[in-house]
This record gives C-alpha cells, sequence and structure tokens, in this order.
C-alpha cells in the first residue's frame, strides 16, 4: 500500500498522521544510511546491524516516555482494590463510578490507558520504519544476513514472525499483573498470536526491528521493576534516598487497621461505667493517660506485626 511518502500515490485521510509519518520516515532513512556507514567503519558491512543500531537509538531516544509509562502502570496496579469498590458500590450508577473513578485516577496520577501506550508509541515508528525500507536504495550484497535474502522482502522461512509473536508475548506478559481481569488475560494470547500472523506478510527489515524493539523493552523494564536504579527512576528519590511516591499496598492497608486499633482502644477504655459516679478530674485525668498508653502499646505491637 502506498501512501505517498517521499512523493507520488495516495495520502493518508489524515493529513497531520501522513505529514508525521513522512517525516519521521526520510528521518529513519537517513538514520538507517549513517547507521550502515558506522557498522561498515567497524568491519560490518551490513543492512540488518544497521537496523539494529538504529532501533537501540530510537529506543533509547523514547526512553523518558517508556517511565512515564511505567509509572501509570505501577499506579495503575497499586490502585486495584480501590478501583474494584468503586465499580462495586456504584455498579447501579455509571455517571458517579465515572466520577470516582477520574478522581481517583488524577489523585494517584495514573491512567487506564497505561497498558496500550507502548504500543501507541511505537505505531508511527513502526509505519515509518516500514515506509523507510521501502522505499532505501540497498546494496544487494550487504541487504541479507544468514537465512534473511532481503530486508524489503517476506521471511518464508518463519523464523522472524516466530521471534515477533514470542517477543511480544514476554513483553505483554512482563507488564500484566497475576490477577488481571479474563480480557486483559485474553489479549496477553492473542495480540502476539496477532503480531505474528501480521508478521507473516511484512518485510523482513521490519520484524527485526519490531523483534529487537521488543527485546531492549523487555530488559528495559526488568531493570525498572527489579532493579534499585530502576525504582529510582521511576518513583525518583525521597529527600531520605527512599523511594516513596507510591506507598506500597500492603503497608497502607496496615496503617489504617493501626488507626482503628487505635482509636477503639481509647474509646473502649475512657468509656465511663454506667453504674459508676462521675470521675473526678485527677480521675479523668489518670484514665485519658492510660487510654494513649494502652493506644501506644497497641501501636508497637502493630509495628511488631509488620
Amino acid at each position: 500500500m502506498n501512501l505517498g511518502f517521499g512523493g507520488g500515490g495516495s495520502e493518508f485521510q489524515i493529513p497531520v498522521l501522513s505529514a508525521i509519518v513522512g517525516m519521521i520516515a526520510d528521518l529513519m532513512r537517513i538514520g538507517l544510511q549513517i547507521c550502515y556507514e558506522f557498522t561498515s567503519g567497524l568491519g560490518f558491512p551490513n543492512y540488518v546491524i544497521a537496523i539494529v543500531v538504529l532501533t537501540i537509538l530510537i529506543k533509547t531516544l523514547l526512553l523518558p516516555l517508556a517511565v512515564k509509562q511505567i509509572r501509570s502502570m505501577k499506579a495503575m496496579q497499586a490502585i486495584q482494590p480501590e478501583i474494584q469498590k468503586i465499580q462495586k458500590k456504584y455498579r447501579n450508577d455509571p455517571a458517579m463510578m465515572r466520577q470516582e473513578m477520574g478522581r481517583l485516577y488524577k489523585e494517584h496520577n495514573a491512567s487506564p490507558m497505561a497498558g496500550c501506550l507502548p504500543l501507541l508509541i511505537q505505531m508511527p515508528f513502526l509505519i515509518a520504519m516500514y515506509y523507510a525500507i521501502q522505499g532505501f536504495n540497498y546494496d544487494p550484497l550487504h541487504a541479507g544476513f544468514l537465512w534473511i535474502e532481503s530486508l524489503a522482502a517476506e521471511d518464508g522461512t518463519y523464523i522472524l514472525p516466530v521471534l515477533s509473536a514470542a517477543s511480544t508475548f514476554l513483553v505483554s506478559w512482563q507488564t500484566t499483573p497475576k490477577d488481571a481481569p479474563g480480557n486483559q488475560k485474553t489479549m496477553l494470547f492473542m495480540m502476539p498470536l496477532m503480531i505474528g500472523w501480521m508478521s507473516l506478510h511484512f518485510p523482513s527489515g521490519l520484524v527485526i526491528y519490531w523483534v529487537v524493539s521488543n527485546v531492549y523493552q523487555f530488559f528495559q523494564q526488568l531493570i525498572m521493576f527489579r532493579g534499585e536504579k530502576g525504582k529510582e527512576m521511576i518513583n525518583g528519590p525521597s529527600k531520605k534516598g527512599v523511594v516513596t511516591v507510591h506507598a506500597d499496598e500492603e503497608a497502607v492497608a496496615k496503617t489504617k487497621r493501626k488507626k482503628i486499633i487505635r482509636r477503639k482502644i481509647i474509646k473502649k477504655v475512657a468509656k465511663k461505667p454506667a453504674a459508676d459516679e462521675a470521675p473526678k478530674a485527677g480521675d479523668e485525668k489518670e484514665k485519658t493517660a492510660s487510654a494513649e498508653k494502652t493506644a501506644e502499646a497497641g501501636d508497637s505491637s502493630g509495628k511488631a506485626e509488620g
């Protein structure tokens, strides 16, 4: 399908999108040639290697957007219990449910579109890479690699489509919570199958771009989710050097339980017995002090449990 980037042919029905993708495609052609000349200077004159280098550069440039996406995604995972409470409470009032959900998202800087953002960000670059590869003038001697005969042709061995589906599954599986709803778990398997099927009909160069991009993203998320440096990158260091942007869900629940226990103990100790006479001022002070000590003891036991 010719959308007319770089001259002649039909146009996108959305002129702005056409202009953006066309501009990115032109930049990618230039970038691919620069990467090819760079790898040639290192003794590896091959366009497949040049695409790998170009993909790594693109993903590195998009890293700030990836960090923002992961922040939002982690926030969504943290507020899932609250979301379920709102859905249950306002199941018969959709308008109120939307209002409360919007308030919750805003309060925690979360977005329900967080899981879709990586794919949405990649799509303009993926389309642009398609046209960059299709319109690029290759040196036939350096356009193949291993089993790949040409970057502009489909992979008849099915190796690249399988790698494409597998890498897509890994990235999706990595960001799908264990308690995800059924439709999200279905997409975990449907999306890789769809990408793999589409890769059967895409140029090999485009599928290489997709696979390398997924591998980069997999390790990027692995570092961000597990490494201390990655946690600081996502949450930002606190004044004491401790990550504090999104409190752990279990810790929040324990804090709430401690407050409830404290109120109950104070109320129980300070409550006046029905059969007793009104206490004197000195007795009141003793009772209040006793209640506070008991509450502090309850807090200490709560900390020991945590």
